[in-house]
C-alpha cells in the first residue's frame, strides 16, 4: 500500500500531461484504427464488386489478401502510429521500431500465406489441367515453411538475435535428416517433379519397359498403375522417372504402316494400279489422312507393297475399326482387279541325276497286301 501511494505514483496520477498523452494515445488509436479498417473495407469492397468474368486470378488473389488482414494487427499499427503523436524517451524509439518491424513481418507473413493458400485451391480447381492434390498439398506445406521460418529469422535477427549459429546448426540437421530418408525425399522430390512438370496424369494411358496402363493414382512415394491385364502395378516415383515413358494419352494422331504381297503371277500393268487403288480408299475411311503406297520390293514368293497413313484420332478401337474397314475393301478391289494375295510357295528342283519311276498302282496293291499280312498276324497273336 505504501508503495501505490508513494509520492511519485501519487505524482503522476495528477500529472496533467500524463493524462492528456494517454488520451491523445487511446483517441488516436481508435481513430487510426477506424480509418484504416475502413480504408481496407473499401477498397475490398469496391474492387469485388466487378463482374468475375473480367477479374484475373492474381487480381481474386489481391482482394481475398486484403479481406483477410488480421484486425489485431491492424490495431497494433494504430497504436503504433498514435504513439507517435506525443514525445516519448529517447529509448522508447528503439523498442518501437522493433514493434514496426514484427507487425509487418506479422502481417507480410500471414498475406504471403493467405496467397499459397488461394493459389493452390485455384491450381487444384483449374478445369484446363488436372494436377494432383498430393502434389500441390505437398508444395503447399512448403512454400509456408520458408515463409514463416524467414519471418521468424528476420524477426530474430531484428531484436539483436545472432541467427548464424542457428541457421548453421539447423543446416548440418537438415543434412543429416536428408541422409537417413535420402530414398524417400528422392521418391517425395520425384512426385514434386511429376506434378510440377507433368510428364502423365491421372487418366493418361503409358508405356515404360514391359509394362503399360492407366494411371490411377498418383502418391508422395508410388504412383498406381492399372495394366491392360487388370493388376495393379506400384511403381516408386524416382524409378519411373528414370524410364523412358510413351504418353499414349496425349497422342494427336497415329501414324500406321502395314504391308501386304501380291502373286509373282501379276502383270506390270494391274501391279501400277494398285498404288491409286489404295490410296482410294484410304482417303474415303473417315478420319483418315493419306501419305503414300509403293510397290516397295520383291521378297521370297510376293511383290511387296509398303503403305502408310494418319488417323486423325488417338482411340486404338478406331484405329482398329478403320485398318479392318481399310483391308476389307482392298480385298473386295483386288479381287475386282483379278489380283490374288500372294502365299508362300516352294518350287523344288531336282539336279545330278533321273527320278525313279513310280507306279501308283502297284505301289497302292503292295500297300493292301501289306495291310492283309499284318491283320493275320494279329489274330494269331490273339
Amino acid at each position: 500500500m505504501e508503495n501505490l501511494f508513494s509520492d511519485r505514483n501519487l505524482s503522476l496520477l495528477f500529472n496533467q500531461t500524463f493524462w492528456f498523452n494517454t488520451v491523445i494515445v487511446v483517441a488516436g488509436t481508435v481513430i487510426i484504427y477506424w480509418l484504416l479498417r475502413s480504408l481496407i473495407g473499401f477498397i475490398s469492397s469496391r474492387l469485388g464488386r466487378f463482374d468475375n468474368d473480367h477479374r484475373s486470378r492474381l487480381y481474386n488473389i489481391v482482394v481475398e489478401m486484403l479481406r483477410t488482414t488480421s484486425h489485431l494487427l491492424l490495431f497494433i499499427f494504430s497504436l503504433l502510429i498514435a504513439v507517435k503523436f506525443i514525445d516519448l524517451p529517447a529509448t522508447w524509439h528503439r523498442n518501437i521500431s522493433h514493434g514496426w518491424f514484427i507487425a509487418l513481418m506479422l502481417q507480410f507473413a500471414l498475406w504471403l500465406d493467405c496467397c499459397v493458400r488461394l493459389w493452390l485451391i485455384n491450381m487444384l480447381r483449374d478445369p484446363t489441367h488436372v494436377r494432383n492434390p498430393v502434389t500441390m498439398v505437398i508444395l503447399g506445406i512448403m512454400l509456408r515453411i520458408f515463409i514463416w521460418a524467414i519471418m521468424m529469422l528476420a524477426i530474430l535477427s531484428n531484436m539483436g538475435v545472432n541467427i548464424t549459429a542457428l541457421v548453421a546448426s539447423l543446416g548440418v540437421g537438415g543434412i543429416a535428416v536428408a541422409l537417413a530418408i535420402q530414398t524417400v525425399l528422392s521418391d517425395v522430390f520425384a512426385s514434386l517433379a511429376i506434378g510440377l512438370d507433368k510428364p502423365f496424369e491421372i487418366g493418361d494411358f503409358i508405356v515404360f519397359g514391359d509394362i503399360a496402363g492407366s494411371i490411377e493414382h498418383i502418391g508422395l512415394k508410388t504412383t498406381r498403375i492399372r495394366s491392360l491385364s487388370g493388376e495393379q502395378i506400384v511403381c516408386a516415383n524416382a524409378v519411373l522417372l528414370q524410364q523412358t515413358i510413351h504418353n499414349y494419352k496425349r497422342m494427336q494422331e497415329r501414324r500406321i504402316q502395314f504391308r501386304f504381297g501380291i502373286s509373282y503371277n501379276t502383270p506390270a500393268e494391274k501391279a501400277r494400279q494398285i498404288g491409286s487403288i489404295v490410296k482410294e480408299i484410304i482417303q474415303g475411311v473417315e478420319q483418315t489422312r493419306f501419305d503414300r503406297a509403293h510397290f516397295l520390293s520383291f521378297d521370297v514368293s510376293q511383290l511387296t507393297y509398303e503403305v502408310i497413313y494418319f488417323v486423325t484420332d488417338a482411340d486404338y478401337n478406331k484405329y482398329m475399326d478403320i485398318q479392318q474397314e481399310i483391308n476389307l475393301q482392298l480385298m473386295e478391289r483386288l479381287a475386282a482387279l483379278d489380283v490374288h494375295f500372294a502365299f508362300p510357295i516352294r518350287h523344288v528342283q531336282f539336279t545330278g541325276g533321273t527320278l525313279p519311276e513310280l507306279n501308283m498302282a502297284e505301289k497302292a496293291s503292295n500297300e493292301g497286301e501289306d495291310g492283309q499280312q499284318a491283320d493275320r498276324r494279329h489274330q494269331m497273336v490273339r
